[in-house]
């Protein structure tokens, strides 16, 4: 017969698999956060002398085309390239309002016939104020 009463080890908590919950928590929040960077929308603009334009209108329109003559109207892809359907994508955008200015940012390699287009479909539309993006050349040449 054993009196003793039996004594239990204090419990032992181990901190691996919490130190890797965060571990891998960390990571997930690294490589999430560099996807943002590859959701813009790259295009190079041409280059241009000028004067800089003050933004005085709160609210523009903007058309963006890459270099592939791929729409997109305020950062919003445009399913295809048909005109029809560019023009319902700058009726949704613009709503009543055929004041809005229309500013177009083209690649310098998009073909030309992609600008006509943008420039046609905003003015079947009504919107008549243009304004084509550009940056200033490097005058380090």
């Amino acid at each position: 017969m054993n009196l003793r009463p039996n004594r239990s080890e204090p419990p032992d908590i181990n901190l691996t698999p919490l130190i890797d919950v965060v571990f891998l928590l960390l990571i997930f929040f690294m490589v999430s956060t560099t996807f943002r960077e590859d959701a813009r929308i790259k295009v190079q603009l041409p280059e241009a002398q000028g004067e800089e334009v003050p933004a005085e209108e709160p609210r523009v329109l903007v058309i963006t085309i890459d270099g592939a003559g791929t729409f997109y109207v305020n950062d919003r892809l445009v399913v295809d390239r048909k005109l029809d359907t560019l023009k319902k994508a700058i009726a949704g955008a613009a709503g009543e309002d055929r004041e809005v200015p229309v500013v177009i940012k083209a690649d310098a390699k998009t073909p030309h016939q992609a600008v006509m287009t943008a420039m046609d479909a905003a003015s079947q539309l009504g919107l008549l104020r243009f304004a084509f993006a550009a940056t200033r050349p490097d005058d380090s040449q």
